[in-house]
């Protein structure tokens, strides 16, 4: 993969479009890595042209908030509460979201639904309260491998964004970013074949058109976030409907997260 170049802009559909490519460090830092690894990729992403993000531990917010300012690098939070604020033990509300300078959020994440047994109805409450306050919406989907196996893993995704996105408008889709997840190829090295994950990623879009029409289906930026790493980013990122990633483990030193981020056709 190289770097991009003034000439290396990616198209879909005859329209430029960048990837958008996003590190989610998960449960991993402390406030000394954190703020180390946000300014090696400060440094690094700063002549890049995609769309970037870090979703670094609510601990770690404001310190890596500190570092990305002014930069072309969005800061995320890997999930929030349901409420603005109240009785809620243990959640972190959109409104402290915003004080610490968050930008988007992650909702959806195969370990908040699997692990952490988030619904489908909890995850739209989520949505549609980030959208209301003006956070873009990084939506994940996905299916399990017994899903997969049993010939279910498009009927699993295509439920996951219509209860996700139910009462979401055209106009509100536009801060919404939808990233596919294989659960079973997540932090297990595994990975789906870059055909298999474009079959779903197309269906994906499919099912965004019956909702929102053609238009709004073909500008959806859709990301693969199954172990992508540097030896298969490009392999995936030339498929027609992949258009970005949703990073973990890659996403946590710079020497395997900047060769992603940099990804050019």
């Amino acid at each position: 993969m190289r770097p991009f170049g003034l000439n290396s802009i990616h198209k879909k559909g005859g329209k430029v479009k960048k990837f958008y490519i996003a590190a989610n460090w998960k449960m991993n830092m402390n406030r000394a890595g954190a703020k180390q690894l946000a300014t090696e990729m400060k440094a690094g992403l700063k002549d890049g042209k995609n769309k970037y993000m870090i979703a670094p531990s609510f601990t770690l917010l404001q310190e890596v908030s500190a570092v990305l300012k002014g930069s072309n690098i969005l800061l995320g939070a890997q999930n929030m509460g349901l409420e603005e604020k109240g009785a809620h033990t243990g959640e972190v509300s959109v409104l402290q979201l915003l004080e610490a300078g968050v930008q988007t959020v992650i909702l959806g994440h195969s370990e908040r639904r699997h692990i952490y047994k988030e619904t489908d109805g909890l995850m739209n409450k989520k949505v549609k309260l980030a959208l209301k306050h003006g956070l873009e919406v990084i939506l994940c989907v996905g299916e399990l491998l017994e899903e997969r196996e049993a010939g279910h893993a498009e009927a699993v995704c295509e439920r996951q964004i219509k209860k996700g996105l139910a009462d979401v408008s055209v106009q509100d889709l536009v801060k919404v970013t939808i990233a596919y997840e294989p659960v079973w190829a997540i932090g297990t090295g595994k990975n789906a074949s870059p055909e298999d994950a474009d079959a779903i990623h197309s269906s994906i879009r499919k099912t965004l058109a019956a909702l929102y029409g053609e238009k709004a289906a073909k500008e959806m930026i859709i990301q693969y976030g199954g172990s992508m790493k540097p030896e298969n980013a490009a392999g995936l990122l030339k498929k027609p409907n992949i258009d970005g990633g949703l990073i973990g483990g890659a996403g946590l030193k710079t020497e395997t997260f900047l060769p992603i981020a940099l990804f050019s056709e």
